[in-house]
């Protein structure tokens, strides 16, 4: 065991492995994944400002069931991946920047999320492009088949096997749900005081295995329907403490701005703002790691860049909206430097509204990791699938394991069982980010190509 320890200790060390800026220590894999948003912005014309309102325009025209290729509608796969993206770190995480890099994080999190909307669009579009359809018809993807085509492609099938193999090895201990559960479990105990987390952890699983045993279409069924409501109830109690505090709003958002810019010594300064916000929303909105791909694979269309479009509406939403609402009303309340940490600053703002406040946020919570729980455990279907083939009693075989591991998560100390899966997950933007500079030519062609198409139809429609 203690070589076990030493291994995972090394390993997180060299996956999180830290150089100086500007006086500030920040992850080298943070800086990996910012540099392919500015790269793909520029790159691709900026479709962060002009594709938004064409997204929503898309989900509104998406084709039906039987018009084009996919098991989802182009709606439920955005839920989908949305229920993924928009987990506990979009909770907790806002408060972790605010502590790390004052209120200016906030608004380095709002700039980066916008950023992080290129690479969203990039990797989807890619994903929906080499996604294969089993002998059933069902649709797979991810970055793992994007990998194994691109590089067959140029010559070398063996290297795009095996390289797509160790993105889905890195998926499968990504996809662990150890730390929703016991997020999830310590927020209803200190709400409650409820303290049976074996009773709790046991409930999770088989709420999970209601949606994860009935498959993609119970997937994105249950997430379109419980993704708008999570975020819903988490909104309500952060607007009640803007509404009830609005005289406080103009100089918490002069206390942000003024952050981001001059920041203090004690927050690293303004620098320190920036590497906080920056590290928060590569880690918040999941950009470049790939595993949005995934559910966007099922998507119903044959056109590749408009299932991109919808994806770059994720980091606008869990980023930009919920991510920089709840920053504020953090900074509104004044809880985020009395001294408490995570997921606490926020019950305590919560609690700033009525007594009985923190119930909301212990259900949006709830929400938030179930709804989770169950996208990643598709993810980690895919990437078993890759690896061990996609029949009934292969996938059987993993849904059974995923919902065994629920339960103990609620009771056990992570530990070092947090690294393993944390460094397993940003590993997985290793390979993904290759592969999105591998395809950035034919990423360039294909969305000017669409756009002209876009235009054709507009232009013969008047």
């Amino acid at each position: 065991m203690e070589s076990f320890n030493r291994a995972v200790d090394a390993l997180s060390a060299a996956v999180f492995f830290k150089i100086p800026m500007f006086g500030v220590q920040i992850e080298l894999i943070v800086l990996y994944l910012a540099l392919p948003m500015l790269f793909f912005t520029v790159w691709l014309g900026f479709p962060n400002l002009r594709a938004v309102g064409h997204a929503f325009h898309v989900l509104r025209t998406q084709p039906r069931e039987g018009e084009a290729k996919g098991d989802v509608s182009q709606f439920a796969a955005l839920t989908t991946a949305l229920a993924g993206t928009i987990g506990l770190g979009n909770i907790a995480g806002v408060a972790v920047a605010l502590t790390m890099g004052g209120p200016g994080a906030i608004l380095w999190m709002f700039v980066i999320g916008w950023f992080a909307m290129t690479v969203k669009m990039a990797e989807v579009t890619l994903g929906l492009k080499y996604r294969v359809l089993d002998a059933r018809g069902h649709a797979h993807g991810g970055p793992m088949y994007v990998l194994k085509a691109v590089l067959a492609r140029k010559g070398w099938p063996r290297a795009g096997f095996a390289i797509g193999a160790l993105y889905a090895f890195f998926a499968l201990f990504g996809a662990i749900p150890m730390v929703q559960v016991n997020q999830s479990y310590a927020a209803v105990s200190a709400v409650t005081g409820f303290t049976n987390g074996w009773v709790y952890g046991i409930g999770l699983a088989l709420a999970v295995s209601l949606v994860t045993l009935g498959g993609a279409a119970w997937l994105g069924c249950v997430a379109s329907r419980l993704t708008p409501l999570k975020v819903a109830v988490y909104l309500v109690g952060v607007f009640a403490i803007l509404i009830l505090n609005w005289t406080a709003v103009p100089g918490a958002l002069a206390q942000i701005w003024d952050g981001a810019w001059n920041g203090t010594a004690a927050a690293g300064g303004a620098i320190g703002a920036f590497v906080a916000g920056m590290r928060r929303a590569v880690f918040a909105s999941e950009a470049g790691v790939g595993s949005a791909v995934v559910a966007h694979s099922l998507a119903r269309t044959d056109e590749p860049v408009s299932e991109g479009m919808v994806a770059l509406l994720e980091p606008l939403l869990g980023t930009m909206i919920v991510c920089a609402f709840g920053g504020l009303a953090l900074v509104v309340a004044g809880t985020w430097n009395t001294g408490l940490e995570g997921i606490n600053i926020t019950t305590a703002a919560f609690a700033g509204v009525a007594g009985w406040f923190p119930y909301v946020l212990a259900v949006a919570v709830v929400l938030f990791a179930y709804s989770t729980l169950v996208a990643w455990g598709f993810y980690g279907l895919q990437a078993w699938g890759y690896l061990f083939g996609h029949k009934p009693g292969t996938q059987l075989t993993y849904k059974i394991l995923y919902i065994v591991a629920l339960p103990p998560a609620a009771v056990i100390d992570l530990g070092r069982v947090i690294s393993i899966v944390d460094c397993s997950f940003f590993l997985m933007a290793i390979p993904n980010v290759v592969a999105l500079y591998l395809c950035a030519g034919e990423l360039r062609r294909d969305v000017r190509d669409y756009w002209m198409r876009v235009r054709g139809k507009a232009v013969a429609a008047r």
